[in-house]
């Protein structure tokens, strides 16, 4: 709101300065009259005295402002007989102070909007049926029902129901993703199509849009390191104009020059030697930029994290849950009796009580088959080696060997983790379950090689041999695969790399905390609901879509660029305006309009990173 009121305040005050040059103008331009000096007067306190009081709150705080500069200059040329040209400097700048703050405004409110996503209220199911209430009430715990169409009110598990959710508001996921019973899904995402019933995990204070907009604010307050040095600058340098045109006036006095001449040079050169637009030009576009990142579900902590994201050169990766699914799923079926459907049916009976990871992979399986599993006696775990049912068993190896049989040759592999199945003494068959990679994972690292990144390693404390077989899918050299890594194994590595050049290592956020802040930059995936991997890293992708790491590292090199451009210019500009001030005897309008003129010109080139989003997978 504060925001929203400063803009309303600064759009108020510009049209009554706008009026009041106007007026002046008429008179300057047209028939003489009273209102070019009631014009003048109306410039002077509209424009002049709300930037006299902001560089006196500076100067109150210890800070010597850049608006001090403007309030003298226009000063300066009044004293001498020039109030009209005053008054055009302090109409510019006070333009050019409202562009600014409508557009920062506007790079903020991209964020801020997300507070707009959750609904208003939620239907809560209760003891005495389901009964509407405000979604700020929500505990976790509480059951709510949610209808088609409708966006869920906070962080939940699916109870009941099967659907598809729309997540593009959170993490810019285009396509619709399924969601079912023991699903997690985020606040202020759209149920699509189906009655779910949901249990709350945490009261919305706490939840995902909270968080973001938490972390996106604490990131917008943190200063980049080219923010600290356009700051650490503009401070010494005011410093430095003002001493400066102190000296100049004397130097034209010596020169021989009128005092009514000199003064007003100096206040030329007042304007002209600002560092408006040097100040203005990295916050327009590290903001910007944040604020666009943000829409595409990427959440950097601060200017400093995305612009060492633009600088890094090698890339880390764990491989569970980051390259891959970290889901066990059935990747080949092989029945004795060439019956594969009546065999996994049958599989998955025998698992149907079992909590283990393997086991829901073949259940899930079984369910995406459409197939029925019979109904089997009660199955009990025998541990490290699998299941028995009655006459029927399931397990590894060492189950095999329970049973008497030996595992036919060609058929156990190293890679995938094969499940024998079969009856008494009888082998009926096997299934290999592995993890695999996630569709993302090629392209997005192939996105990277061609963005110019020079290594990619990925890390894991998998066997060398499923190691192996997940990079050789997702095209990386064997020299850059480390297998049967402890955490300790995976910092040292991250360390070795740093030596070579700027890395960002990318992990899940909780098995990888240690080397996510070894890293320069620390990226944790897929995080829409994760604490710890928003307190852990540098940069969260709020999807698992591993294209958008390419997408922020080019909008990081991209608001980099800008930076320097904007740098370039506004150093340049302001060179050209105070070698025309001291040597060519240049008009004040002129030294204005080059400095309001560049100021508000490197604000719209960083605006322009607004319109760059982060984009997934098409």
């Amino acid at each position: 709101m504060e925001i929203l009121e400063t803009e309303r305040a600064r759009t108020s005050l510009l049209a009554l300065t706008l009026i009041g040059m106007a007026l002046a103008l008429a008179h300057t331009f047209g028939p003489p009259g009273p209102w070019g000096a009631v014009g003048i007067a109306l410039v002077f306190v509209t424009a002049g005295v709300p930037t006299a009081l902001e560089a006196l709150g500076a100067l109150v705080r210890g800070r010597l402002d850049i608006d001090l500069l403007m309030v003298l200059a226009a000063v300066a040329a009044w004293l001498v007989g020039s109030a009209l040209e005053g008054a055009v400097l302090l109409t510019l700048f006070a333009l050019s102070e409202t562009l600014e703050t409508r557009a920062m405004g506007r790079a903020r409110r991209a964020v801020e909007a997300l507070m707009a996503l959750r609904p208003d209220t939620a239907l809560l199911q209760g003891p005495n049926g389901v009964s509407e209430v405000p979604v700020e009430t929500l505990q976790a715990g509480d059951i709510v029902i949610v209808r088609p169409g409708a966006r869920i009110p906070a962080d939940a598990v699916v109870v009941a129901g099967e659907g598809e959710i729309d997540q593009s508001t959170i993490t810019g996921e285009s396509m619709p993703v399924a969601r079912g019973p023991g699903n997690t899904v985020a606040e202020a995402t759209v149920n699509l199509n189906a009655v779910l019933t949901l249990r709350v995990t945490r009261p919305v204070a706490e939840g995902t849009v909270a968080r973001m907009v938490q972390l996106v604010t604490e990131a917008q307050a943190a200063r980049a390191p080219s923010e600290a040095f356009s700051d650490w600058f503009g401070q010494r340098y005011t410093i430095a104009v003002l001493l400066g045109a102190v000296v100049a006036y004397a130097g034209f006095l010596w020169w021989g020059l009128p005092h009514q001449d000199a003064m007003y040079r100096a206040a030329t050169l007042l304007v002209a030697a600002s560092p408006c637009a040097v100040v203005i030009s990295v916050p327009a576009a590290i903001l910007s930029a944040l604020s666009a990142a943000a829409r595409g579900g990427v959440l950097f902590k601060g200017g400093a994290a995305l612009e060492r994201l633009a600088s890094v050169t090698a890339f880390a990766f764990d491989k569970t849950g980051t390259l891959t699914t970290g889901r066990a799923e059935v990747t080949s079926i092989e029945a004795v009796d060439g019956d594969e459907d009546g065999f996994l049916a049958l599989l998955a009976g025998i698992e149907a009580h079992s909590e283990h990871p393997i086991a829901g992979a073949i259940r899930r399986e079984a369910e995406a088959r459409g197939l029925v599993p019979p109904e089997l006696p009660h199955g009990a775990a025998i541990p490290s080696e699998g299941i028995i049912a009655g006459e029927w068993w399931a397990g590894n190896a060492r189950m095999l060997s329970r049973q008497g049989l030996v595992a036919p040759d060609g058929h156990e592999v190293h890679d995938q983790t094969t499940i024998w199945a079969g009856k008494g003494g009888q082998l009926l068959g096997q299934v290999r379950v592995a993890d695999r990679p996630r569709e993302s994972s090629a392209a997005g690292l192939e996105a990277l090689r061609g963005g110019g990144v020079r290594r990619l390693v990925m890390m894991t404390g998998d066997r060398r041999a499923v190691a192996i077989r997940i990079g050789r899918e997702l095209g990386f050299e064997p020299d850059d695969i480390a297998a049967d890594l402890l955490p300790d194994d995976k910092v040292r590595l991250v360390a070795d790399l740093a030596e070579r050049g700027s890395v960002a290592f990318v992990g899940d956020g909780v098995n990888d905390a240690a080397a996510l802040a070894r890293a320069d930059v620390g990226i944790a995936m897929g995080v829409a609901g994760s604490e710890v991997a928003l307190q852990a890293a540098d940069v969260a992708l709020l999807s698992d879509d591993m294209a958008r790491l390419a997408e922020a590292q080019r909008l990081a090199r991209r608001t980099a660029g800008i930076i320097r451009q904007n740098l370039i210019f506004a150093l340049g500009a302001m060179v050209l305006l105070v070698i025309g001030g001291l040597f060519f005897n240049m008009p004040l309008p002129l030294a204005v309009l080059g400095h309001e003129g560049g100021t508000v010109l490197v604000v719209l080139n960083g605006l322009r990173l607004l319109a760059d989003p982060i984009r997934g997978r098409s």
